[in-house]
C-alpha cells in the first residue's frame, strides 16, 4: 500500500493547481531527505530576484532513481508531465510519458517495493549474523 505522505501529496496536486511550486517542492524535500544520497535530484529555477534575495526557487524537475526506475517530474508554467524511464546500468531500456496520478501511482509503488526489499535483505543479514 502505498505511503499516506505521499497520497495526500497527490491529492493536493490535483486538486490544487495555482500551489503547484508549493507542492511539488514538498514533495522533493520530503524524497530527498528519506531516500539514500543520489537517489534524488533536483533541479531549480530562480528569477534575478530570487536570486538577488537569496531563495532557492521553484522546482523545474525532479528525478527519483530507485533500482532499475528513473522516475522524472517536470514542471514548466505551472503544468506538470511525468515520465518513467526503465533504466539498467544507466542505459535507458524504455521511456514512457505519464500523467501525474499514474506517475505518483508509480512513485508509491517504487517507494513500497524498495522497503521490501530492503527489508528483506536486511532479515537475511540478521539471519546469517544470528
Amino acid at each position: 500500500m502505498p505511503e499516506p505522505d505521499v497520497q495526500l501529496l497527490a491529492a493536493a496536486l490535483r486538486r490544487d493547481s495555482a500551489d503547484l511550486n508549493l507542492y511539488v517542492d514538498v514533495l522533493s524535500a520530503n524524497l530527498a531527505d528519506s531516500l539514500p544520497p543520489g537517489a534524488v535530484r533536483v533541479e531549480r529555477r530562480r528569477s534575478l530576484a530570487e536570486r538577488l534575495a537569496g531563495h532557492e526557487g521553484s522546482v523545474a524537475a525532479l528525478d527519483v532513481t530507485l533500482g532499475e526506475r528513473r522516475l522524472s517530474l517536470r514542471n514548466e508554467r505551472g503544468r506538470v508531465t511525468g515520465e518513467i524511464c526503465h533504466e539498467v546500468r544507466g542505459i535507458t531500456l524504455s521511456r514512457r510519458q505519464v500523467g501525474l496520478d499514474e506517475w505518483i501511482d508509480a512513485l508509491a509503488a517504487s517507494l513500497a517495493d524498495a522497503a521490501a526489499s530492503n527489508a528483506r535483505a536486511r532479515e537475511a543479514v540478521e539471519r546469517f549474523l544470528a
